[in-house]
């Protein structure tokens, strides 16, 4: 019996052993002094609170031992207490620093729900996060990337270290209960192989929660296809709108500039997908609700539909209950 309970002792995380031996140090010795020196402590709890007072070397001065005995009591708990405490307390600091660290080296696993899962560390994520912080919208973040060693927006974000493709790494960002994942390409990597790596990522993703919406940056049009054979729920095609964007800088400078501009005017969130359920009022054709949404100051500039986009169609294009307009506010 005695070993059983030494055993699951010696069990126990070290900060509550030596928390544990350190009261039962001061209980005994506060038991003790009581029992030498009644009048000097006339209670238990008068005992208990010198104890405590001596092994944290505040030594307030309120209770103090006068005979010889009570005072070798005195020397024998500051040299036993004290120590055991003090080993407490360095404990606990450790434990604290250990686990920061931990935090920022992406060691940690996230717990909380409904959050947004950005995998990759480049330009693209980075400006995700900081379009997200600049409009304050309350999302939280955990970033998962492989290249990096701390955590490059402490304050903001919860940092995964690992590869994406390994199901490990994904449960510590909490793929579960995420709300959607975006997968950027790798920059160190060349084209063909970041995709392969998003798509297994994808695969990866999708085999622990299928359910999860997933955006998925892909860079040769040949992978497009597997993407969407993977599961990819979005697919942005990066290399496929600076192409447009650089050969028809070729023949119509001017023109580009101003689209250009038109695009980082769209970055201020200007640009929305609302389902077709939000609006309220008359529906009826294409041409009924683009004037309806023109009173209100917004622009209808099509519909999409499941993974189709329709620009500007047809005046008498009739809408369906799952479409989601695309407006300008």
């Amino acid at each position: 019996m005695p070993n059983s309970i030494l055993s699951r002792f010696l069990r126990l995380p070290l900060s509550i052993r030596v928390l544990t031996i350190s009261l039962t140090i001061i209980i005994l010795f506060g038991f003790f002094i009581t029992f030498i020196e009644p009048e000097t402590f006339p209670t238990i709890f008068e005992g208990i609170w010198w104890a405590i007072i001596t092994t944290s070397t505040v030594g307030y001065g309120d209770y103090a031992p006068i005979t010889v005995l009570g005072r070798i009591t005195g020397m024998l708990l500051i040299l036993t207490g004290v120590g055991f405490l003090s080993t407490y307390l360095v404990t606990l600091a450790t434990a604290a620093v250990a686990k920061q660290n931990a935090y920022l080296e992406g060691k940690t696993t996230y717990k909380g729900q409904n959050h947004l899962i950005i995998i990759g560390w480049n330009e693209r994520s980075k400006l995700i996060i900081h379009s997200i912080i600049k409009d304050q919208e309350n999302i939280p973040i955990t970033l998962v990337d492989e290249s990096l060693t701390t955590n490059p927006v402490p304050e903001t974000i919860h940092f995964v270290r690992g590869n994406s493709n390994l199901d490990s790494v994904l449960l510590k960002a909490n793929i579960m209960t995420a709300s959607k994942v975006i997968i950027t390409a790798d920059q160190n990597k060349e084209e063909l192989q970041a995709d392969m790596h998003s798509i297994l990522s994808l695969l990866a993703i999708k085999g622990l929660n299928a359910k999860i919406p997933c955006i998925v940056e892909i860079l040769t049009a040949e992978q497009i296809q597997n993407a969407k054979r993977a599961g990819a729920d979005e697919i942005i095609e990066t290399n496929s709108l600076t192409s447009f964007v650089m050969h028809n800088s070729l023949t119509s400078q001017d023109t580009m500039i101003a689209f250009l501009e038109l695009l980082n005017q769209l970055k201020d969130k200007k640009l929305q997908f609302i389902p077709l359920t939000n609006i309220h009022g008359e529906l009826g054709d294409y041409l009924t609700l683009n004037n309806y949404l023109l009173a209100d100051g917004k622009l209808l500039l099509g519909v999409k539909r499941g993974g189709t986009s329709y620009l500007n169609p047809n005046p008498s294009f009739q809408f369906e209950e799952n479409d989601e307009l695309i407006i300008i506010t």
